[in-house]
């Protein structure tokens, strides 16, 4: 008798899956323990699992459809066998393109199970990737070259070509001057250096300016302005991509977060000079060894330990009740193609900062990759999102519930501040902002957490103990 392979729940809040691909081709032999597709939930890519021994007789669901928790995804038996008497789906549902609620009055989002359902095909990662631009200039304002040397030199006018010595045209390449509208000094109205150092500083002898050419929907036609080239038309194509499972999950979870949890923010600034020295000295000594730990790699240790002095902020609201947690799982933000996710490094109370930056490094490399499994992901109790890396110098962090609060980290800047003996010196800043639940973390038990998690940024020392 064949079995009907359904789609199993991946995650704990897993309600529906995306196909992928399909790493077996209907036919092939199969044995238990055997991978035979990819399969999207809402927070990463999972390989399905075979647990029947056989052929694979059909593939129920196709490349790119949403199929729910419970519903059929393929079917495994003996070759040949007739699969008549099974009951299954026999066509598929369009999935039509969400349409936007009212920026007023955002509509929940809800995902029920549902039988396999078929949209647009999909390519093998869900994301889709904006059109590549056309070739620009490295460094339009000072009129840098494009890919032919020559194209400055090129004539606005169709038909005309203007007569241009070869040093002149490489000298209108990199001044961004067009040779269409110069009129030459050289013999036969050749256009020779003087005449585009000429025009480059304004006092050339020009022609009429030719009418500007239409611009066609979707093109982007460079312009000359002022010597400097400028570009016109659309930046990217129009179009509507349909929400994977990860964004829907991420929206509804963040719409939930942000209107259910009365959020408020505390902000310190810290001496990161201490820190920045610390990192250096250590990664110096030990790069042979192959370590090497980040500022963030830091302040997970630090959280970890700041908890440890004000353990009342690692807690969760249960409604009925305030959760006190006994363990610090520290999740981290990391920002992927389709979203972002929060990898969990478990009992980070008993890691040091080597273990921690080690398991972090994985776990970053692994969620870019889409490959978490659902336990390294969920049951974080504190959260850190750090943009400091992309310049961001101060930002206020959405909570990831259940948990009570959220770190967020700015960039390190160099600044004035007041040295010893009130003298001004050049000093290394970091901001940091901590959002609460204000019904679990009042003000002064933040600041509390706070003034700990600075007194050990501060003395960085004490985090590798």
């Amino acid at each position: 008798m064949p079995t009907i392979i359904d789609m199993p729940k991946l995650s704990d809040t897993m309600t529906v899956g995306t196909l992928v691909k399909w790493l077996k081709k209907e036919g092939e032999p199969v044995t238990t323990g055997m991978m035979i597709a990819e399969i999207e939930t809402d927070k990463a890519t999972m390989e399905l699992e075979c647990f029947d021994d056989g052929v694979l007789l059909k593939q129920v669901a196709q490349v790119g459809d949403q199929v729910g928790v419970g519903a059929p995804i393929c079917v495994i038996g003996k070759a040949g066998e007739d699969l008549s008497g099974l009951k299954l789906p026999t066509a598929a549902a369009q999935v039509s393109a969400p349409t936007p609620a009212p920026a007023s009055t955002p509509a929940p989002v809800s995902v029920s199970p549902a039988p396999a359902v078929k949209r647009e095909p999909a390519p093998a990662v869900t994301t889709v990737q904006p059109p590549r631009p056309a070739p620009a200039p490295e460094n339009p304002i000072a009129g840098a070259e494009t890919s032919a040397t020559s194209r400055a030199a090129e004539p606005a006018v169709p038909g005309a070509r203007a007569k241009v010595s070869p040093l002149a045209r490489r000298l209108a390449a990199d001044r961004g001057v067009d040779v269409s509208r110069l009129r030459g000094s050289g013999p036969g109205g050749r256009i020779v250096k003087a005449d585009i150092l000429a025009a480059a500083d304004g006092r050339g002898s020009f022609v009429t300016s030719p009418a500007a050419p239409s611009v066609s929907p979707g093109t982007t036609t460079p312009l000359q302005v002022a010597g400097a080239a400028v570009f016109r038309g659309p930046v990217a194509e129009e179009k509507v991509t349909p929400l994977s499972n990860m964004r829907t999950t991420i929206a509804r979870r963040l719409l939930e977060a942000k209107t259910q949890i009365p959020h408020f923010y505390l902000e310190i600034e810290v001496d990161a000079a201490p820190l920045l020295t610390v990192r250096a000295q250590i990664n110096t000594a030990l790069e042979s060894r192959g370590v090497k730990l980040s500022v963030n790699d830091f302040i997970l240790k630090a959280c970890v330990e700041a908890l440890r002095r004000v353990p009342a902020v690692n807690s969760a609201w249960e409604t009925t009740a305030i959760r006190q947690q006994g363990a610090v799982h520290i999740a981290f933000a990391v920002a992927i193609e389709d979203g972002l996710i929060t990898p969990v490094i478990r009992d980070a109370h008993d890691k040091s900062v080597f273990e921690i930056g080690a398991e972090a490094k994985t776990l970053g490399q692994l969620a870019k990759a889409k490959k978490l499994k659902p336990e390294q992901y969920t049951g974080g109790t504190f959260c850190v999102s750090n943009l400091g890396m992309l310049g961001v110098e101060r930002f206020s962090a959405i909570i990831n519930p259940p948990n009570a609060a959220i770190l967020a980290v700015g960039a390190t800047v160099k600044k004035p501040v007041v040295g010893p003996n009130d003298t001004l010196v050049v000093g290394q800043r970091m901001a940091l902002t901590l959002s609460c639940d204000h019904r679990v973390v009042d003000g002064a038990l933040g600041a509390h957490w706070l003034a700990a998690l600075k007194d050990l940024l501060e003395k960085p020392a004490l985090l590798l103990l």
